[in-house]
C-alpha cells in the first residue's frame, strides 16, 4: 500500500520544501556567497575574501544605522512587553463590551504597515492633526517637528510600531492569562489580597514565560525594522532614522552594491541568530532552574 512506502511523507512535504528552498534557503545561500564578492548589479564581480567586512568596520554609516536599530529596539521592546499585557488584563475582564474592545485593539494588526505608516505620516507632519490638536489644547506653542527633528524622529517611528503591534502581542498575552487557574485569584482574594497584590504575586510570575516569548519576538522584529522608517522618513533627517535594514536596502538597490549589502545582511543574520540563541538559553534556564 502507498501509505507504507517510505517516500509517502516526502510527497506531502514536497510543495512546502520547494517553496522554502526557492524563497528562503536559496536566498540565504546566495547572499552568503555574494558577501565575499564585490558584485555590482551592472558589472558583475569577483571573489574579494573579507574585504567587504573590513570596509564595513570602517563604514561610519553602517555603525550609525546599527546604532539607530539598537535605539529603536530599546524604545520598542519595553513598551510592547508591558502595554499589551495591561490591555490583555483589561479586555479579559468579564464585562459587557469587552469583545468589542478586543476587536478595536486588534484591528491595527490586520492593516498594512505601509498604509499605517502613511496615515501616521500625515498625523505627525508639522501641519498635521496631532500638532493641530495639541495647539488647540494649548499644550504646545509651536508645531513639534516629530519627523524632522533628529532627537524625536526615532521616538516617532517607535510610536507607530508600538501602535501597530499592541493588538498582536495582546492576543499572545490573553492566551497566557487563560492558562492561569482562576482558583489562585479567588484564594488570594479570600486572603485579602487586592488587585495589585494579585497582579504582582500571581499574574506576573505565571505569565513570565509568555513575557519572555513576547520580548524575544519584539526584539527580533525591532532589530529588522524597515517599513516604518522607509515610509515615514526615508532614513532622515541626516540619517537619524536610518536603520540597518534600510541602509542595506539603499546600498543594495540604490547603490547597486550587491556584494557589500550582502555582507551587511550576513552580519544582521548573525546578530539575529545570536539573539535567538540567547532567548532559547534563557527559556531553557527558566524551564530548568
Amino acid at each position: 500500500m502507498i501509505g507504507r512506502r517510505w517516500y509517502t511523507p516526502w510527497l506531502f512535504l514536497a510543495p512546502s520544501l520547494v517553496l522554502l528552498g526557492v524563497f528562503m534557503w536559496w536566498p540565504v545561500l546566495n547572499t552568503s556567497v555574494l558577501a565575499f564578492t564585490d558584485t555590482h548589479t551592472l558589472r558583475g564581480g569577483g571573489f574579494v575574501g573579507l574585504d567587504n567586512f573590513r570596509t564595513l568596520l570602517q563604514d561610519s554609516f553602517f555603525w550609525n544605522a546599527l546604532g539607530n536599530s539598537a535605539l529603536f529596539t530599546v524604545l520598542v521592546t519595553p513598551a510592547l512587553m508591558v502595554l499589551p499585557l495591561l490591555l490583555a488584563i483589561l479586555v479579559s475582564a468579564k464585562l459587557k463590551g469587552m469583545t468589542f474592545f478586543r476587536v478595536v485593539f486588534f484591528s491595527p494588526v490586520v492593516a498594512s504597515m505601509v498604509v499605517a505608516a502613511l496615515i501616521w505620516g500625515w498625523l505627525l507632519r508639522s501641519d498635521g492633526l496631532l500638532n493641530f490638536v495639541l495647539e488647540r489644547l494649548h499644550l504646545i506653542n509651536e508645531p513639534v517637528r516629530w519627523l524632522s527633528d533628529p532627537s524625536l524622529v526615532m521616538i516617532s517611528v517607535a510610536l507607530v510600531t508600538t501602535w501597530k503591534g499592541l493588538g498582536y502581542y495582546m492576543v499572545i498575552y490573553i492566551a497566557g492569562l487563560q492558562n492561569i487557574p482562576e482558583d489562585l485569584y479567588e484564594a488570594a482574594a479570600i486572603d485579602g489580597a487586592g488587585p495589585l497584590r494579585r497582579f504582582w504575586s500571581i499574574t506576573v510570575p505565571l505569565i513570565r514565560p509568555t513575557m519572555l516569548l513576547v520580548g524575544t519576538l519584539v526584539t527580533l522584529n525591532a532589530i529588522k525594522v524597515f517599513t516604518e522608517a522607509f515610509v515615514l522618513t526615508g532614513g532622515g533627517p541626516n540619517r537619524a532614522s536610518e536603520t540597518l535594514v534600510l541602509y542595506i536596502y539603499q546600498r543594495g538597490f540604490s547603490g547597486l552594491e550587491l556584494g557589500y549589502s550582502s555582507a551587511m545582511s550576513l552580519v544582521l543574520f548573525l546578530v539575529v541568530l545570536g539573539l535567538t540563541l540567547l532567548s532559547q538559553a534563557a527559556t531553557r534556564r527558566r524551564a530548568n532552574p
